[in-house]
């Protein structure tokens, strides 16, 4: 393994790739202590008023907390790295004497791709692994302290099965009630009972459905028979949680619970599925990034020019930031203008990646 290393990698590129690093774990340090400082001020009165124990406030609140922003701004932390060091390299005359050596620039971007790819694999297995579970963490923190009452849905429709279909108009989480619920079942495109109940009940215990003061109308062809109950318990393949929501619910499900989901939510269609599948994509192709921006840095801050990393160390944070944005507005115009997930998840790294690949053909040679 060292003589393939010591072949691939010489010392300017270990030079490289330990300046890399250096400056990319500085980066992130510095963005977590000015995140904890500027949450505290804001949460301070918060933790006061709900009386949050320190223990919770540390390992539930900020290690679930720290973890999604830093994940969230590792493009920009990375982004901002590179040019960093890069530009500084620039500025004081490194890069010129390693191209004059006969030295190509694709050459001279080994070791950045060595150190981009190091990020790439704990970017990635943040995105899968780590991040859903420290969701998880600051979610319940939220929910015990922060949260005074559960938001809910209104007016969900849901299929249970290839025959059943419900309705529910509104749902009390304090209580675990629903109110005005409707069951329809059909035989293909008819319909074969209907099911109408004014509230209906979750049993944490049992786990089953009470139905109160509710009437059932059957249809046999011409015939109808109907039946008015004051209650009854049945299983039905829904759950509390199908009626509310949470903040970032997607992002605190492991991968076997987001693929899991996305198979319930193609067959019931409360409209959720499009959340999940982005979810699901984002963990998978958001990881990219590190190479696209690397391209991107790398291009525009090689070249000395007069005031030192000022210019390109700005017009990195502008290009960076253009990036979240226009990761943020994939995210709606696949929410809101019916645009594949898949294609609204690749839409930032494409836009990017092509410009990266323009601004390398400009670098200096």
């Amino acid at each position: 393994m060292k003589t393939l290393l010591d072949r691939y990698i010489k010392v300017i590129d270990w030079y490289i790739i330990r300046k890399y690093l250096g400056t990319f774990v500085f980066t992130v340090v510095l963005f977590m202590v000015i995140i904890v400082v500027f949450d505290i001020s804001e949460h301070l009165d918060d933790f006061l008023k709900h009386n949050a124990p320190l223990s919770a406030i540390v390992f539930l609140y900020y290690g679930g907390y720290l973890p999604f922003y830093l994940n969230l701004l590792l493009p920009l932390i990375n982004f901002l790295a590179v040019i960093f060091f890069t530009a500084k390299m620039a500025n004081q005359t490194e890069i010129v004497p390693i191209l004059s050596s006969k030295a190509s620039f694709n050459r001279f971007l080994r070791p950045y791709f060595v150190a981009s790819s190091a990020i790439f694999i704990v970017f990635f297995f943040a995105n899968v692994y780590l991040i859903p579970f420290t969701n998880k963490l600051n979610i319940k923190f939220e929910n015990t302290y922060f949260n005074d009452s559960d938001p809910t849905k209104s007016e969900v429709h849901m299929q249970l099965d290839k025959q059943t279909y419900v309705y529910l108009q509104s749902y009390d989480p304090t209580q675990h009630t629903g109110y005005n619920f409707i069951m329809e079942k059909f035989d293909g495109d008819v319909m074969k009972e209907k099911l109408v109940a004014n509230r209906i009940v979750f049993d944490s215990v049992k786990h089953v459905w009470s139905l109160q003061d509710y009437g059932v109308r059957r249809i046999n062809g011409l015939h109808e028979k109907f039946i008015n109950q004051t209650r009854k318990d049945t299983v039905l393949d829904m759950r509390p949680e199908d009626f509310e929501t949470h903040d970032k619910v997607y992002t605190a499900m492991s991968m076997w619970e987001l693929n899991k989901n996305i198979r319930r939510e193609q067959m019931r269609g409360t409209g959720a599925l499009t959340d999940m599948l982005f979810e699901k994509y984002k963990r998978f192709i958001y990881p990219l990034s590190s190479y696209v921006l690397m391209i991107i840095g790398v291009s525009i801050s090689s070249r000395k020019v007069r005031g030192g990393i000022g210019l390109p160390l700005g017009i990195g944070i502008f290009l960076c930031f253009t990036y979240i944005v226009v990761d943020r507005f994939a995210f709606v115009f696949a929410i809101k203008g019916n645009m594949p997930p898949l294609i609204a998840v690749c839409i930032p790294n494409v836009l990017f990646g092509a410009l990266g690949y323009y601004l390398l053909l400009k670098a200096p040679k």
